[in-house]
């Protein structure tokens, strides 16, 4: 470039390009949205920091590299392909048009501090990091498709405009890949995020962000991969978080959290395959939540955090904490819109048994048959009545003892004040009213009473009720019973 077409401030630039020393045009602690005012002493043209770039001059023993503070740029900054061998880092600048870096290649790319229309690097490919660290961009960040070898950082930005949700996402790192984290804490998004595809090699951090989308998917993460934990403590999301089939080895920490998304789903995470998953002291969720197929070590999720609606249909899960009585695990199996499903009860009294609770995962398996009670025709509620009446379908054995003493109680005494009639006086042997209404309960057992003796009248239905009685119970005790040798 001719040194004679510069100005002052871009000569600045250019001489100190080679040496990698900094340029700082900064004025105090002044703003760069405001940025279109500054003047001509701080204003550098795109095409000028282009050419530096790409074609640059070098010194011996020098590394060269641009890096300016406080700069106005005015044009697109166009690397479009491009090949840069230095670093680019442009803090408190205010760009004038969005810079564009489709398919480039960087050292590394830092922008922090600065407010921009946009940014487009589909397909970038940065050996080091890219930084848009407390950036103001009011239009998209286009990075799909980037392969970062170090980090990815966008903590305290803000991206897109408030009161305002655009059709394209302010944030795409969709198929990216990350060489180490995408480091996001505060992040504040007024449009959608996506991440589908993408894969870091370490965490996600996502701590006090504030993803705002209402009605759609805010945060769109499908089959996202992860090296060890995506966090997003005191996460703040207005619109659906779709963590569909993501793989999580370590945490999803989401404690604290407030998601929310009214009359849709505001976290999807089915087919996900996740260490744990923490929503501990989060606020209760608005809107539903889909854990269909997904799989997870430990849950750690406060029974009134979960809405009304959730779908939980071939969830698998190790652990549960805090560790709570069923009772109070029960009402969100409920809550799934599916109607009766048998596996989250299987599941949930798998994770009883699993921490040694035998009491907690006997009452589960009692809901679980107590609500497929209701999907039966008449017929067969009537007789899962007298099953849960008699013996709590086998899950509650004491209850049948008490129900055969009270009824052996019943004949004995009501037997004893009036002796039935024997059939033949002479073959009869000597009534005994505790044996005779034994012989009646026990169908499996014979004292010779029940077939010598005949009551009458009231007696007569008496003695049909005891037998009838000894039937259903004599049924359900080996229901019960085989139902357990089946667990075991």
């Amino acid at each position: 470039m001719e040194t004679t077409d510069l100005t002052p401030a871009e000569r600045r630039v250019v001489e100190a390009f080679p040496l990698g020393e900094g340029v700082d045009f900064r004025q105090g602690d002044d703003d760069p949205a405001l940025g279109a005012s500054w003047g001509a002493e701080r204003t550098v043209r795109a095409e000028v920091l282009r050419e530096l770039l790409l074609d640059g001059p070098v010194r011996a023993g020098r590394t060269a590299g641009l890096k300016v503070w406080g700069a106005r740029i005015t044009g697109r900054l166009d690397l479009k392909y491009g090949k840069v061998g230095h670093p680019v880092r442009l803090r408190r600048c205010h760009f004038e048009q969005a810079p564009d870096l489709y398919g480039a290649q960087v050292g590394a790319l830092v922008l922090s501090d600065s407010v921009l229309p946009g940014l487009t690097a589909g397909s970038l490919r940065a050996e080091g990091v890219v930084r848009i660290t407390c950036c103001r961009i009011t239009g998209p960040v286009r990075l799909p498709g980037a392969k970062l070898s170090g980090a990815f950082f966008a903590n305290g930005a803000r991206l897109g405009v408030p009161g305002e949700n655009p059709e394209e996402a302010v944030l795409q790192l969709n198929h990216a890949e990350i060489g180490t984290d995408v480091w996001a804490p505060g992040l504040v998004t007024h449009g959608k995020v996506h991440l589908n595809g993408t894969v870091v090699r370490n965490q996600v951090n996502l701590d006090d962000a504030e993803l705002t989308a209402p009605g759609e998917t805010v945060l769109h993460a499908e089959v996202l991969a992860v090296g060890t934990d995506l966090h997003a403590m005191r996460l703040r999301t207005h619109g659906r978080v779709n963590l569909a089939g993501a793989r999580i080895p370590r945490q999803l920490n989401l404690a604290h959290a407030r998601l929310s998304d009214p009359g849709g789903q505001a976290l999807r995470a089915s087919s996900s395959v996740i260490g744990e998953l923490w929503l501990r002291e989060a606020a209760p969720v608005e809107g539903a939540v889909n854990l269909r197929r997904a799989q997870f070590d430990l849950l750690h999720v406060p029974p009134e955090v979960w809405p009304h609606r959730v779908q939980l249909d071939g969830l698998a899960y190790r652990v549960l904490t805090p560790h709570l009585p069923a009772e109070q695990r029960l009402a969100l199996l409920e809550r799934d819109p599916d109607g009766y499903l048998p596996q989250p009860y299987e599941q949930l009294a798998t994770a009883y048994r699993t921490v040694g609770d035998d009491a907690s995962a006997r009452t589960v398996q009692l809901a679980r048959l107590r609500r497929h009670r209701r999907t039966l025709p008449p017929y067969a509620r009537l007789w899962g009545f007298l099953q849960d009446a008699a013996v709590g379908y086998g899950f509650r054995p004491m209850r049948a003892a008490g129900w055969l003493l009270l009824l052996l109680c019943t004949g004995t005494l009501a037997f004893a004040l009036h002796h039935p009639p024997a059939l033949k006086p002479a073959e009869a042997p000597a009534f005994n009213p505790l044996a005779y209404a034994l012989d009646l309960l026990l169908p499996i057992i014979d004292f010779g009473q029940e077939g010598a003796f005949a009551p009458r009248g009231g007696y007569q239905w008496l003695s049909y009720l005891l037998i009838a009685a000894g039937w259903v119970l004599a049924t359900t005790i080996a229901a019960g019973v085989s139902r357990s040798l089946s667990r075991q």
